[in-house]
């Protein structure tokens, strides 16, 4: 099981391996008596997304005797791309499953890093059944999108980062899909601030984990087509990151996608950042409940910069 400590140990194995992203001060989202709000630039990282952090940390643990024959993941998308990134550094093939209404820029994306693409089902769970599978089929490891300590000891990274650059912080937005964000980096904040508030931040269209986090277990729902295509879909059966959420977030609060857009407008036309809608979800969840967090210091995860031209255009017409 994850633990904090293991966030700090994957920092360390990860330089050189991952940009050190900024952390930028954000005074065009202050107002309301909230006058410290800084933005961690994730959508700075290398392949546009914190993704890049979990996979690779997960494949330098890994035997190397089992990392040759070849990886296995799914994804839709932000993975896959990590994974065939790190995949192709090391030199082991990969193979990436994905749901049939995948991002093309993002499979596009993972093909140029040379990996083979699986195209199944209609929703994340699928690709990700249909992943695991294949790799049992033919004795190769499957590397979890956020199921997997190792991939959650990645991305609590970040929050190694976030609080060397910060040294204190009151209030952390974060966006929440599957859970390995959020948990590893709010479990690893916490055990350096006790008192730190960890908002988690969902799309009203599929928040699976928020609903399930309110149920009290996990949930097998529908979800609808979002801006936020990274934290889109279901969350596994038994999926480790359901209890670690309960351990991580204080506050889960649901964006529209109409604020969704007017978020990626805002972070592309005033902080001239270039974000996709789970990044712009942080800030608009954010922007909700401003006035709350009043004269606290207040950090956000811009956790990716991958959107498509498509969907770049019809948030900005």
């Amino acid at each position: 099981m994850f633990v904090a400590e293991h966030a700090a140990e994957a920092e360390s194995r990860l330089r050189g391996h991952v940009r050190l992203t900024p952390v930028q001060h954000a005074p065009m989202l202050e107002g309301d008596g909230c006058d410290d709000v800084h933005l961690k630039l994730e959508n700075h990282q290398e392949t546009g997304s914190f993704k890049l952090r979990g996979a690779c940390n997960k494949l330098l643990l890994m035997d190397e005797s089992i990392r040759s024959r070849g990886i296995v993941t799914a994804s839709t998308g932000n993975h896959g791309a990590a994974v065939a990134r790190s995949a192709r550094r090391l030199g082991v093939p990969a193979r990436v499953f994905v749901p049939g209404n995948a991002d093309p820029s993002k499979i596009a994306s993972m093909q140029h890093d040379g990996a083979v693409i699986e195209q199944v089902g209609s929703d994340c769970v699928e690709s990700e059944e249909a992943a695991r599978d294949h790799a049992e089929a033919h004795g190769l490891a499957y590397v979890s999108p956020y199921t997997d300590p190792d991939v959650v000891a990645g991305q609590g990274s970040i929050g190694v980062e976030l609080l060397r650059q910060m040294e204190s912080v009151d209030t952390v937005f974060i966006a929440m899909g599957g859970g390995g964000l959020i948990s590893g980096v709010g479990l690893y904040l916490k055990s350096h601030l006790p008192d730190v508030e960890i908002c988690a931040c969902s799309p009203e269209n599929s928040a699976v984990m928020h609903h399930s986090l309110e149920a009290g277990r996990l949930l097998e729902m529908e979800s609808l087509p979002t801006l936020s295509d990274g934290t889109a879909g279901g969350v596994e059966s038994g999926s480790i990151t359901y209890e670690l959420c309960h351990k991580a977030v204080d506050r889960s609060i649901l964006v529209t996608e109409a604020e969704i857009a007017a978020s990626m407008r805002g972070l592309i036309g005033d902080q001239h950042l270039m974000v996709e809608g789970a990044a712009a979800m942080a800030v608009a969840a954010f922007l909700k409940e401003r006035e709350r967090h009043a004269g606290k210091r207040v950090a956000i995860v811009l956790c990716g910069a991958n959107v498509s031209r498509s969907v770049l255009c019809e948030v900005l017409k």
